[in-house]
């Protein structure tokens, strides 16, 4: 029997914890290369990557075989014989061509978020954020909405991010008894995209500010899905929400403080109908708080990119929500981390 005395305490998870920016940072480069779109569907040797992405030769292996370790990618044969391909989740979530692409809130997570997390300490003991705005720079929406390359990347990390969560609500949530659905900061219009086409029943309003409304519109074109979709702008801080049967709302709350948190469900109350619903689909924390590390980092990301956000529980929500007049609220567990809190009216 084991016993204190005899029992092996090592370092190994504070050291793996500790230097895993090394891991994370191998797959974002991955993700910026466009590694894993270059793989779709194919095989290819070491020297043919090295040529296609422009890299030097002298980490080019390490650099692949990180991957294969980390299970990014599968390989036959080793080194100047080996032969890369994806794996099944690079394959269906890292080829920027396919519509289940999650890779751009990495594509962001490389380009914004990575340098502003070196600042975790100064927004721990201060409460403000560590954007753009600790050295004067405009608050992140609205120098996203001011910029119309930054909006679109942003844009497509939002989707990205909550395409597997929005895939699963649009085949596991009962849309039969609903026709109508309003998604609040609709961004690209996905959330739409995945209902609509899983649920052609469903009539869908895409709603977000007026910048957005030429991204959505180019989704929604491209799929050929206008009859279902249409895409409509709002400010949800001075405009009432459109009517629906459902209204929902995907890593919206969790940007705001609590008084903005409530008048948002408000709004969502009084815009549904008896017996509406609000789905609300984020990293939603355990109600325990010691499990969903995921959820817990990102409420710490939000210290670091907005003034007053957070993320929280599904107990939180459910407070909350009753206190505007729902009736009952469901946890719908979707994809990883992320859930739906849904809320009856």
């Amino acid at each position: 029997m084991e016993t204190e005395t005899t029992k092996q305490i090592t370092p190994s998870k504070i050291m793996q914890i500790g230097m895993g920016f090394m891991a994370s940072k191998t797959l974002l480069a991955a993700v910026n290369l466009e590694l894993f779109t270059l793989l779709a569907n194919t095989e290819l040797s070491g020297a043919e990557i090295k040529k296609e992405l422009g890299l030097h030769e002298r980490s080019l292996y390490d650099f692949l075989d990180t991957l294969v370790t980390l299970g990014f990618l599968n390989r036959k044969g080793i080194k100047e014989s080996a032969l890369y391909s994806n794996t099944e989740d690079s394959d269906l979530f890292l080829d920027k061509k396919k519509l289940s692409y999650t890779g751009g809130i990495l594509e962001m997570c490389n380009n914004r978020l990575y340098p502003f997390w070196q600042h975790l300490e100064d927004g721990l003991k201060t409460g403000k954020p560590q954007n753009e705005t600790k050295d004067g720079g405009k608050p992140i929406f609205e120098a996203i909405y001011a910029d119309e390359n930054k909006l679109r990347e942003f844009i497509h990390a939002m989707g990205g991010v909550q395409a597997g969560n929005f895939m699963y609500l649009s085949q596991n949530f009962d849309f039969s008894t609903y026709n109508t659905l309003c998604d609040i900061g609709g961004s690209g219009a996905n959330l739409s995209i995945h209902i609509a086409k899983n649920n052609p029943h469903m009539k869908c309003i895409s709603w977000d500010l007026p910048p957005v409304k030429p991204v959505a519109t180019e989704n929604v074109k491209k799929l050929g899905l206008g009859d279902h979709i249409s895409v409509s702008s709002g400010d949800f801080f001075t405009d009432e929400f459109p009517k629906a049967d459902i209204i929902t709302m995907g890593n919206i709350l969790h940007d705001w403080g609590i008084e903005d948190k409530k008048m948002l469900l408000k709004k969502a109350y009084n815009a549904l109908p008896e017996n509406g619903v609000l789905i609300v689909i984020e990293n939603i924390i355990d109600n325990e708080r010691n499990k969903n590390v995921f959820g817990l980092m990102m409420s710490l990301n939000m210290m670091i990119e907005t003034d007053q956000g957070f993320d929280y529980s599904a107990s939180d929500f459910e407070l909350w929500a009753k206190e505007i007049g729902f009736n009952k609220v469901d946890l719908m567990p979707l994809t990883g981390p992320s859930s739906a809190v849904i809320a009856y009216r």
